[in-house]
């Protein structure tokens, strides 16, 4: 089997994203960020609003639009209420740094296996797979930067520059700048240019760097063409969410220089092999390729601190760096496939035993959940987890079982059969396990009625409702645009409006919506996505 994974690379990468998540990431409930991008999308669609992008009919510029370009145009073929189609073009972006990383790893001159394992290794950390559900923009702007890094790669590497490889260069460039500005840029782009300065010392006259230095100008200035645009056609809407967003960089969720530090935890699966391939000293001298090693690292270190010398810093912001980390714990999986049967120091042996070790307990006792559970399984939910459980088992064996005989290649590929398996098979019971709190405002857009909003309403409901809710405020309840009587979705966090409104209307509570899916005791439990329902007639 790993013959044949080995034999058709891009097709196993391909095969990976869409088995494991093609089919089951609808159970994952739709975050504030997806909301707003199929909310802008699906108004690209009723509105005719490409360009002048809106979200629940006001202006958004805060996003360029590629992203919500690419999600409308599913939206249009498979509909807007698809989560899971909607969540499609997210995924074949992931599937997209997976291949663009192996083909990476085949240019630094690593082998096929190697750099297939560096692929694999991406495509199964935990940030890489949870910023295509928190916030999609990045995987596009992340998926496309390094679609134009290969080219690059290859510019530098032949010290020319094909029509080929030029236009697909800038037309990778313009869709990074056009799915979230010069962000990845910045942390990818700059961080991949010094790392292969430093480490691979590229080669060529000047006019050859010249060239590469316009080609990238080029594809920014077609990239950054959308900004220009609203910037004359709505200049003071523009002014004001720019003035917004460049303050944010310096005050909002301000953070330590070291926040970062821990990065290597986002890999997941992957971080104790991520904290030993960061150790350079001890595995300078056991990589295949120390040059690639050397260019991996740097290519890592230097992205992490790009990212901490900004005041404003989020966990999500910190994803690109595990492409170029995926690489480099690439190094430390060969070594351990090449070299681990021979070794003796427990020094060297205790973490990998350790690591794979607690992956396969992990996998064994996968049933042992049900048991702690704090709801009664049934039915459906209650057959898929006996399937998982069952699956999990099977693969915890088999990962002890080549651990005890040292065969490390096979345990890696059981790892990424571990990740498959839970995506395929576990995911899915999530979307059969809800609160019997849970109550979805969807159905109430057929009833066709006019509904408006007091105060905030999360995006997710507003997506979830199926079309736009517009907003009325106190000032306003002495002239709303309806004639006898309209309803109103509110948090009632303004006692004073309800107090104006109730003057005018007779108030009829209808209905409580609430999209969690988890108990008012959780941790995940939002009051935001709460929203009473009234009814209001004139008096």
């Amino acid at each position: 089997m790993i013959k044949l994974i080995e034999k058709y690379p891009i097709v196993s990468l391909l095969l990976f994203v869409i088995v494991m998540l093609g089919f089951t990431i609808d159970a994952i409930p739709v975050s504030i960020m997806e909301a707003r991008n199929f909310i802008s999308a699906r108004e690209m669609l009723t509105d005719n609003n490409w360009i002048l992008t809106t979200m629940n009919g006001e202006a958004r510029y805060e996003k360029p639009p590629l992203p919500t370009w690419i999600t409308a145009f599913f939206g249009m073929l498979f509909g807007m209420k698809s989560v899971l189609a909607l969540r499609w073009p997210a995924l074949l972006f992931l599937a997209s740094i997976g291949i663009s990383t192996y083909l990476i790893s085949k240019q630094l001159e690593l082998t096929k296996s190697h750099s297939l394992i560096n692929g694999f290794i991406v495509l199964s950390s935990f940030y890489v797979i949870g910023i295509t559900i928190e916030a999609p923009w990045d995987i596009y702007t992340h998926g496309f930067m390094l679609m134009a890094l290969f080219q690059l790669f290859l510019m530098l590497k032949h010290q020319k520059t094909s029509i080929g490889n030029s236009l697909l260069f800038v037309l990778f460039i313009a869709g990074s700048v056009l799915s979230k500005g010069p962000v990845s840029l910045y942390v990818l782009f700059l961080s991949f240019v010094i790392a292969y300065a430093i480490a691979l010392k590229p080669k060529g006259n000047l006019l050859h760097f010249l060239k590469l230095i316009s080609l990238l100008i080029f594809g920014i200035v077609i990239g950054g063409w959308w900004y220009m645009h609203v910037r004359i056609a709505d200049p003071e809407t523009f002014a004001v969410i720019a003035s917004k967003e460049t303050s944010n960089w310096g005050s909002y969720n301000v953070r330590p220089f070291y926040y970062y530090w821990s990065f290597f935890v986002q890999s997941g699966l992957w971080t104790i092999p991520a904290f030993i391939s960061l150790l350079y000293p001890y595995l300078k001298s056991r990589v295949c390729n120390l040059k690639a090693y050397r260019f991996s690292f740097f290519w890592t270190i230097i992205a992490v601190i790009l990212l901490s010398v900004i005041p404003e810093k989020k966990s999500r912001y910190l994803m690109p760096v595990l492409i170029p980390l995926a690489i480099n714990i690439g190094f430390y999986i060969e070594y351990l496939i090449r070299e681990f049967k021979g070794l003796k120091d427990k020094r060297e042996t205790f973490p990998v035993y350790f690591q794979f070790g607690l992956i396969a307990s992990i996998a064994s006792l996968f049933w042992v959940i049900w048991f702690f559970s704090s709801s009664v399984l049934s039915g459906v939910a209650l057959i898929r987890f006996i399937i998982t459980a069952i699956v999990l088992l099977i693969i915890g064996i088999a990962i002890f079982k080549n651990l005890i005989t040292k065969n490390i290649k096979t345990v890696f590929y059981l790892c990424i059969a571990l990740m498959l398996s839970l995506g395929l098979f576990a995911l899915p019971i999530a979307k059969t396990h809800t609160t019997t709190d849970y109550n979805p405002i969807s159905e109430f857009y057929n009833i066709n009625v006019d509904l408006y909003h007091l105060d905030y309403v999360a995006p997710e409901m507003i997506y979830n409702y199926g079309g736009k809710i517009p907003s009325i405020t106190a000032d306003e309840g002495y002239n709303i645009p309806i004639e006898k009587s309209f309803y109103l979705l509110t948090r009632t966090t303004q006692p004073d409006t309800i107090e104006v409104l109730s003057k005018l209307y007779k108030m009829e509570l209808i209905d409580t919506y609430d999209l969690n899916r988890t108990p008012k005791d959780s941790r995940s439990y939002n009051n935001r996505l709460v929203n009473q329902l009234y009814k209001l007639t004139l008096k």
